[in-house]
């Protein structure tokens, strides 16, 4: 039986609907400016003003320069310019890279298949809470060591991590330094001077833009050897035809993203999630991530001694997700959880419940209730 009349989102780390705002500022590029950006006439000009508007609004966000704005098809492919095209044209240097045991498959996966050439990899800890220890960093570093790619939060429990101080570090070393940013965007603040960074992802569809488009930002200056070859559009960074549409919709998303009040609220929001269950189960239920830094819209929680996936599938009005994963009739802890230790009765019965723009209070209540009827 449904354990809820309606249907609740609470998966907004995974994709966010594209805001209404958002898809009226594309609407005109589905009609008209249809020319490519990089022809010099009169059908290509209203597509490349609304390119050169979208980076300015995406740069604007991240407090960074037009020109230091790389436009994606999403996080991954940013991830996989920043690593790869870093490796490729520093590899000269060295041939070390450190990462965390916590990233993002677009992070982990890139730097494993740059073993195939030669890499090494060093995947520094977390703690209990998923929290990096910024002198694990340093103790990592060796004369080989070309670059350091660190989330700034993660996905699934939301821990923010301390970029600005591990960035310190990097420069003390001349150590390139990539944060991973898909989650953080439009949530905390991401200015790039603040953080220290040299490269920054961002995913166009975790901040109410369109899947499919995503960007890189790219500190002036800095070489990096493109994954996709052909003629010179981004600078020289990203082959292929820009979409102008995808682009406006990514602006747009940068422009409204930039007021962070919202945040506030939906900080309330999770917070009154998080007391009602522990009202609720008491000792039965458990955070995982740090209880401060953590991001405004993340709570992952474990129902001790319980099944997440069974839970949530019990749930069928709810949109919510785990990190385990099934093989074989097999439940598999999340390797984050893993990762940060959590024993395995308790990251067993983990569930992420992240909130974004459109969450209500009714909508808490009713996941509070559901769960009551169904995780005694």
């Amino acid at each position: 039986m449904t354990a809820t009349m309606r249907r609740i989102y609470l998966d907004y780390n995974a994709s966010t609907p594209v805001d209404p705002a958002v898809a009226e500022a594309m609407r005109p590029f589905l009609d008209d400016a249809f020319g490519n950006p990089s022809s010099g006439h009169w059908a290509s000009a209203p597509a490349k003003a609304a390119l050169d508007r979208s980076r300015g609004q995406v740069a604007g966000l991240l407090g960074a320069a037009p020109d230091e704005i790389v436009f994606t098809s999403g996080g991954s492919e940013a991830n996989n310019l920043a690593i790869e095209g870093t490796f490729f044209a520093l590899n000269r240097r060295g041939t070390h890279i450190i990462t965390s045991a916590i990233e993002h498959p677009a992070v982990l996966a890139p730097s494993r298949f740059l073993e195939r050439f030669g890499a090494t990899v060093t995947y520094v800890p977390v703690d209990r809470t998923g929290l990096i220890d910024p002198e694990d960093v340093r103790r990592a570093i060796t004369p080989q060591t070309l670059l350091i790619s660190i989330m700034h939060a993660n996905n699934e429990v939301g821990t923010i991590q301390p970029i600005a101080e591990i960035a310190t570090i990097a420069r003390q070393h001349g150590i390139r330094f990539h944060t991973d940013a898909a989650q953080s965007v439009g949530k905390i603040p991401t200015k790039v001077d603040e953080l220290g960074v040299d490269m920054l992802t961002v995913a166009g569809h975790k901040l109410y833009a369109p899947k499919g488009v995503g960007a890189l930002y790219v500190r002036r200056g800095l070489e990096l050897e493109p994954l996709i070859h052909g003629a010179g559009h981004e600078s020289g960074r990203r082959a292929g035809t820009e979409s102008a549409l995808l682009a406006v919709g990514l602006g747009a998303a940068c422009a409204i993203a930039a007021d962070l009040a919202l945040m506030n609220h939906i900080q309330v929001l999770r917070d009154r999630l998080w007391k009602a269950l522990q009202n609720r189960f008491g000792q039965g239920v458990a955070l995982n991530g740090h209880v401060e830094h953590r991001l405004p819209n993340t709570l992952n929680v474990s129902f001790v001694a319980r099944i997440g996936a069974d839970i949530l599938a019990q749930l069928r009005d709810v949109a919510g997700s785990t990190g385990s994963a099934c093989h074989s009739e097999r439940i598999e802890l999340s390797p984050v959880l893993a990762a940060m230790r959590v024993p395995e009765r308790v990251g067993m019965g983990a569930i992420r419940f992240s909130l974004g723009r459109y969450t209500t209070a009714d909508e808490i209540d009713e996941v509070v209730a559901g769960l009551s009827t169904i995780a005694p």
